[in-house]
């Protein structure tokens, strides 16, 4: 069976960047939807009638989704061509965008970003095999980082304009101003992005199944056992279906002949180190946003615009860190990169317990700034790290399995900040207890994984006499 070449570094070098541009749009677009109800989340409840549990689903379920779908929508593009899934996802995206926006209710803007979710992970399936397929070499590492770097701040600035747009046009407009940015995507990527090869292989859907299933009950568990308690029937039944969904992935997976995750990747050590760090500094750098935007307006008396001011600094802190720093960091050891710069996002969390000492927003400013050059680093560089760990062949399913992990490690950390925020307030309900019990959980998480992922991203060492 023939292999159809991809095109040669002459017709990569006609197309110049604006395939990346079509794919950078594109992924703006999605990560920005990841955080830009974090501070509308209060003028959302009000205007709704949603409850905390609700807010909670409005963030997690497009998360879910996205974490849920992104591996079999990986490989359902690998059959029916990338470009193809990659232009489906943008346009439903555009659709269930537009019905956010006209949500008359909590549950139909929850189904709405289930629906965004779903379209999204279409798209993020796509996005790096697509910028694979177009460039190579210097280039390639060159386009991986900038789309690396837009990734991290579209999630980081989706917190920042959320705020200032619920505020001075209304919540909904967070929705509709995204619209004409769907429409510049579709018609770059119908111009500029090419077709990817199909490779005629099978999409297993009950691995797709038990996979997403695990990932929304194991969310929708540790949301509802904060709001109603762990031993109540719809936590216990969630706490169920997770297990059960998990195992029979894992089943799938093992005798399955076309696993859309093969077993064989986690003998290779870089491999899940890869997996252990996007899931961690996903939950610590991002996961504590929504709680953190409650304590801003209702603790310190922020309104929405001010608070998305004040997280501002994050994106900002963000930016100049991927912009001028991370190109430096390709050519260094992922182990003490990837690891180390996790860790100090862990300890950027712990910064927060400063909160304790003035209830002010000057007490986040160094989690801010050290959470902002941890992830800073840690984005633009991971993509390419993970489809380096693993065979060429697997380079796309790499990509996906660790933003995957990144999207699970969002959404299970916006569920589990809920929660925590909850239960620390105590009886007294005082929300800066709540906040730095938060902030302590996001900090452990991060120095674990980061102390992880670096040791199973360290090179083993030769034996005595070897080369």
């Amino acid at each position: 069976m023939h292999h159809i070449a991809p095109p040669g570094p002459k017709a990569r070098s006609q197309v110049s960047w604006h395939p990346l541009v079509a794919a950078c749009l594109g992924t703006f677009l999605l990560l920005l939807h990841t955080t830009i109800v974090t501070v509308a989340l209060p003028a959302i409840a009000t205007d709704l009638h949603a409850g905390f549990s609700a807010q909670q689903w409005v963030v997690d379920v497009f998360t879910v989704a996205l974490a849920g779908l992104l591996l079999g929508l990986g490989s359902l593009s690998d059959n029916l061509g990338r470009r193809r899934v990659y232009l489906s996802g943008l346009a439903g995206f555009g659709v269930a965008t537009l019905a956010c926006g006209l949500a008359v209710s909590a549950t139909m803007l929850i189904v709405a970003r289930a629906v965004q979710g779903i379209a999204g992970a279409a798209m993020f399936a796509t996005i790096l095999p697509l910028v694979g397929l177009t460039y190579e070499g210097q280039r390639r590492a060159r386009a991986f980082a900038v789309w690396g770097t837009v990734s991290g701040i579209a999630s980081a600035a989706g917190t920042f304009s959320g705020g200032i747009i619920a505020q001075f046009l209304g919540w909904r407009w967070i929705f509709f101003l995204s619209l004409p940015l769907c429409g510049a995507a579709i018609v770059l990527s119908t111009r500029h992005l090419e077709e990817s090869p199909r490779t005629g292989g099978s999409t297993n859907p009950w691995a797709v199944l038990s996979f997403s299933l695990a990932a929304a009950g194991l969310t929708a568990a540790v949301i509802t056992g904060g709001d109603q308690g762990w031993s109540t029937p719809a936590t216990v039944t969630g706490l169920t279906v997770a297990a059960l969904s998990a195992t029979a992935f894992v089943a799938t997976q093992r005798w399955s002949t076309t696993p859309m995750l093969p077993p064989a990747l986690f003998a290779t050590r870089r491999f899940t180190g890869v997996l252990v760090i996007a899931f961690g500094y996903y939950f610590a750098a991002f996961g504590w946003l929504p709680v953190g935007s409650l304590w801003l307006q209702e603790t310190t008396g922020l309104g929405p615009a001010l608070t998305s001011v004040a997280l501002a600094l994050q994106v900002v802190v963000f930016f100049l860190t991927s912009a001028v720093l991370s190109g430096r960091f390709h050519t260094l050891a992922p182990s003490g990169v990837l690891g180390g710069f996790t860790v100090l996002i862990g300890a950027g969390c712990l910064t927060a317990l400063l909160s304790t000492l003035a209830p002010s927003w000057l007490a986040l400013v160094p989690a801010f700034v050290l959470t902002g050059i941890g992830a800073g680093i840690v984005s633009p560089v991971f993509p390419a790290v993970a489809i380096a760990a693993v065979p060429e062949a697997f380079g796309g399913t790499a990509g996906a399995a660790a933003n995957s992990a990144r999207q699970l490690g969002l959404a299970l950390g916006v569920a589990l900040a809920g929660t925590i925020f909850t239960a620390g307030q105590g009886d007294t309900h005082d929300t800066t207890n709540g906040l730095t019990a938060v902030m302590t959980a996001c900090g452990a998480t991060a120095l674990v994984t980061g102390a992880l992922g670096a040791w199973l991203l360290r090179k083993p060492r030769l034996p005595s006499g070897t080369e």
